[in-house]
């Protein structure tokens, strides 16, 4: 058997991704214990750049929000975001009047489109104890002839997606098949929507001291492994330090060897798209006059506007997860 390692590299933030993947970033941060307004005690803001703070400070950042950390609303266009939280929870509001509060292990799946405003804000709801938040935002393109649809909000439950327990190891399925085991439907106009793209999306988590084989691709797909927490791991002759990205050949089955600490992987794999991509900051199109057209169409119509009294805009704090749809659907969790 040949080398199943083709490429490794150092994880930054963001992380290298392969098409169809645009983008992929690894958010960890130990917050504090929440304040009444779910945001860390202002005192704690000194010091920082906020509205702009991506520099680790005492384990934890506030990103663009000003009071609550996040993403205050922004827009996106022509792809599509996936958005894991392993730990914390997120608030979700857009300019469709879609809503949502999840967390500890529910997936939010959401298709730009043609065009949408969003907030992402990380609500520290905790006042008498921290708020540890881990989450992986993957952006996902859409071919051109998708770069316009109609912009789809969707919720995947922790309770409803596959988790796979083998011997040695947990794999959460979140997008594909595992061994015959499916994930959930994606949003319809996805590119994981259609089967011969054999896009994958999973969260692997395998016992220190053991072995964990990870099943090759029936197609020629790109293959990216992050090795994103643990101790070294060891693949053939090759090892392989945490915080790094393992880019592997699709065809062959990879057996992989654990240290003395427990590993944990992201696994993303699908058919490139092929397609030329002009990316703007939350704009991905296919031409730079596109990215322009999009930038110009924003400025105009904002997307539809923003529907939210705040544009950091988060929910109750007594409110669980939930998810309300743009057609005024609402879900409950707990």
């Amino acid at each position: 058997m040949s080398d199943a390692v083709l490429q490794t590299f150092p994880l930054g933030f963001p992380w290298q991704t392969q098409d169809p993947f645009l983008f992929c970033v690894y958010h960890l941060d130990h917050y504090p214990k929440g304040e009444e307004n779910m945001g860390p005690d202002p005192k704690l803001l000194e010091g920082r750049n906020i509205g702009n703070d991506f520099t680790i400070k005492d384990g934890w950042r506030m990103y663009h929000g000003n009071t609550i950390p996040g993403f205050p609303y922004h827009p996106h266009r022509g792809f599509e975001t996936i958005t894991i939280v392993n730990k914390g929870y997120c608030d979700h509001s857009d300019s469709l009047g879609a809503a949502g509060r999840f967390g500890n292990g529910d997936v939010q799946w959401m298709t730009a489109g043609r065009g949408v405003q969003h907030s992402e804000m990380f609500p520290l709801l905790n006042q008498d104890s921290d708020n540890p938040l881990e989450l992986f935002q993957i952006w996902l393109n859409l071919p051109k002839k998708d770069k316009f649809v109609e912009p789809h909000f969707k919720m995947l439950w922790h309770e409803d997606i596959p988790i796979i327990e083998e011997e040695h190891a947990v794999i959460k399925v979140i997008a594909g098949n595992y061994k015959g085991t499916a994930a959930n439907d994606p949003a319809p106009n996805s590119w994981a929507s259609q089967n011969e793209n054999e896009v994958a999306i999973w969260n692997i988590h395998v016992d220190a001291n053991s072995e964990y084989v990870l099943p090759s691709s029936k197609t020629l797909v790109t293959r990216t492994l992050y090795f994103y927490e643990g101790d070294e791991i060891h693949i053939g002759e090759r090892k392989v330090n945490p915080n790094f990205g393992i880019a592997l050949d699709p065809s062959q089955e990879v057996s992989i060897k654990i240290a003395h600490e427990k590993a944990h992987f992201l696994l993303l794999q699908g058919k490139p798209i092929d397609e030329p991509v002009a990316k703007y900051g939350p704009f991905v199109m296919n031409t730079q006059e596109e990215i322009q057209n999009a930038m110009d169409e924003y400025r105009l119509t904002q997307f539809g506007g923003w529907p939210w009294p705040y544009p950091d805009n988060v929910h109750e704090k007594e409110k669980g997860r939930f998810a309300q749809y743009p057609d005024g659907k609402l879900v409950e969790k707990d």
